[in-house]
């Protein structure tokens, strides 16, 4: 790696890329140095605010320090050196917050919670970006600033309200960035720029030190051109904060993997507004979903699109004007006439009426959590067309409301979701689908998400850059906890249903390392194995699960003595949970080593099992 690399070379690079030149000796002044914005760049309206070249020192000194009281050990800096960009409605200390409104813009001391976490990790801030008016929107047309253009095709709108924060990824000009979701903020840019939003349970990530649009149901978003990446950021910048009144820890058990086939519901009723080539590109993407093995059920989608309607023809708009109540009352005019207009008709509404929505938010979000109680996910295009910022500027009311058909019910209904790229259309603009799940599924999402890009193997955003390879293994899912299985609860013997009716999920087929035998013991039923570490011993055939820990306690309450479970060393070195033999229960047991696992010893008895 030259360490006098441009911010040319840099563009499009994953988090991975980034940490990888790092670990090869390149400095960070001088990968980053690109990014401090010149006084004669070219206009770039994504940007509100970018770094300039004091600031951008100011954070490499602290980068600094945070490498010193780590040691220097980059493993403890997740996101050492790493740019990214926030949405100008989310706190930045020392740095003006405005919400794409220059009348309202204040400059706080204290970061937002989920940049006070991302700062500690080693990312480095490049700049603030363009939103729909106090995230009003999901066109991003509504800002003073002027509309963000698509990352593909310019007269073509980028999808809001984080506009900025999708287009600065879409370009590569940052490894990621912050959006917030309310209504599909975090979403809609992604689908349109080919790029991967994430938007958590709500409450997962912090919203303290963020403008808000309606704080009840705002979530902070995460745009990045993997999922992995997506992830991972979501991971280090998600957690508990008591400053933020609305944040909550993920329920012990919640959190499961999805069976090898997962199973969608897709709804029964498609709305495409006319447009054919949004329709014909979620038709092949269900060809993809298909071929992948994944099962597609449909369901009743009049929930949904009644709980979408719900969010901005109610009361919930009331929510959007206490965020600007007392700019409105002294500058009125500070505000976006379109914007504007929309909280004003919070007056419209009485607490009778907040009440009433309320009581049927919670039957129709009662009536989706039904729905999808024996599906994996939801299955959506992000949306269900696409527009040019002309015809938004001639009906900017009627096209934003449509926009938000598959995603204004997810936070109302406490849902997780994860907008991903799904090729491009005929007219070369990008398509997108959605999954959705129950609240706290997040990790499952993701790990559908990993394999479906992987699948497909699009180009990175707008960057043409190619998808890099994925890591050769994984660690756990998170909430789950590996075991290595050896006999009766291997694939397809008589116990793995006791894996299988947890939700465990197979992850790969190895061997231990060379130092275990393997025996048949004596007067077992169904027949078991029992597995001894011993210094002649040899590698030894196993599966390993991910088994959520929530379930963990009843799996080993059904395992019999001699049998239990301990740490085994795979061959490769790493060591995981597993089923180990105590000494007394190998008496009279049949040594069977020299098969190389139990597998294979059955097979020897009666060469019809394989």
């Amino acid at each position: 790696m030259n360490a006098a690399a441009t911010q040319f070379d840099t563009a499009g690079w994953t988090i991975a890329q980034w940490q990888a030149a790092y670990l090869s000796g390149a400095r960070p002044e001088a990968l980053l140095a690109g990014h401090a914005a010149a006084p004669d760049a070219p206009a770039d309206n994504a940007w509100i605010l970018r770094v300039d070249g004091q600031a951008l020192a100011r954070q490499l000194e602290e980068l600094a320090r945070l490498l010193a009281a780590a040691e220097g050990d980059l493993s403890r800096l997740p996101l050492y050196g790493v740019p990214y960009a926030v949405k100008d409605n989310i706190d930045v200390a020392g740095w003006p917050t405005t919400a794409a409104c220059p009348a309202f813009a204040y400059t706080p001391d204290e970061d937002a919670g989920v940049v006070r976490r991302l700062r500690a990790a080693g990312a480095i801030l490049v700049g603030k970006t363009n939103l729909d008016q106090f995230a009003t929107g999901l066109v991003g047309t509504r800002s003073p600033h002027g509309a963000v253009a698509n990352a593909f095709r310019p007269e073509y709108i980028s999808g809001g309200s984080s506009s900025g924060s999708a287009s600065v990824v879409a370009r590569g000009l940052a490894a990621f960035s912050l959006g917030t979701d309310t209504a599909g903020s975090g979403r809609v840019p992604a689908g349109f720029n080919n790029i991967v939003g994430l938007k958590p349970t709500r409450g997962w990530l912090s919203a303290a030190g963020v403008v808000p649009a309606c704080r009840t149901l705002d979530c902070v978003s995460v745009f990045a051109l993997t999922v992995d990446d997506a992830a991972r950021v979501a991971d280090i910048a998600g957690g508990y904060d008591a400053d933020d009144p609305y944040s909550r820890p993920a329920p012990a058990g919640t959190a499961r993997p999805w069976p090898a086939r997962p199973r969608f519901a897709v709804p029964d009723k498609l709305e495409f507004h006319g447009d054919a080539e949004a329709e014909a590109a979620f038709d092949a993407a269900l060809r993809e979903v298909r071929a992948s093995g994944a099962e597609l059920r449909t369901i009743d989608f009049s929930p949904y699109a009644e709980l979408a309607a719900l969010l901005y023809q109610g009361p919930w708009v009331a929510e959007r004007f206490a965020a600007v109540e007392t700019l409105w009352r002294e500058q009125p005019v500070a505000i976006d006439p379109v914007v504007r207009g929309i909280v004003e008709e919070a007056g419209r509404y009485s607490a009778l009426d907040a009440f009433q929505a309320e009581y049927r938010r919670a039957a129709l979000a009662r009536a989706i959590q039904q729905s999808l109680a024996d599906v994996d996910a939801l299955l959506v295009p992000t949306a269900p067309s696409i527009y040019t910022i002309e015809q938004l500027r001639e009906d900017p009311l009627a096209l934003n409301s449509r926009l938000g058909l598959y995603t204004n019910f997810a936070n109302l209904a406490d849902l997780c979701a994860l907008a991903l790229p799904a090729g491009m259309r005929g007219d070369g603009l990008p398509a997108g689908i959605t999954v959705l799940g129950l609240a706290w599924q997040d990790h499952a999402l993701a790990e559908f998400g990993r394999q479906w890009q992987a699948r497909l193997g699009l180009p990175l955003g707008a960057t043409g850059k190619p998808l890099p390879a994925a890591p050769a293994s994984r660690d756990p899912a998170p909430g789950t906890l590996r075991v290595a299985v050896v006999g009766a609860h291997l694939s397809g013997m008589p116990l793995n249903h006791q894996l299988r009716s947890r939700h465990a999920v197979l992850v790969e087929k190895t061997r231990t390392a060379d130092d275990y035998r393997l025996y048949a013991l004596a007067n077992t039923t169904p027949p078991k194995p029992g597995l001894a570490k011993r210094a002649d011993g040899a590698p030894i055939e196993v599966e390993l699960w991910d088994i959520p820990i929530a379930a963990f306690g009843g799996f080993v309450a059904e395992i019999p003595a001699p049998l239990g479970i301990g740490t085994l060393e795979l061959e490769d070195g790493r060591l995981v949970k597993g089923f180990i033999c105590e000494p007394h229960g190998l008496e009279g047991a049949r040594d069977i080593t020299a098969h190389g696992g139990w597998r294979a010893y059955l097979a020897s008895l009666n060469p019809a099992v394989r």
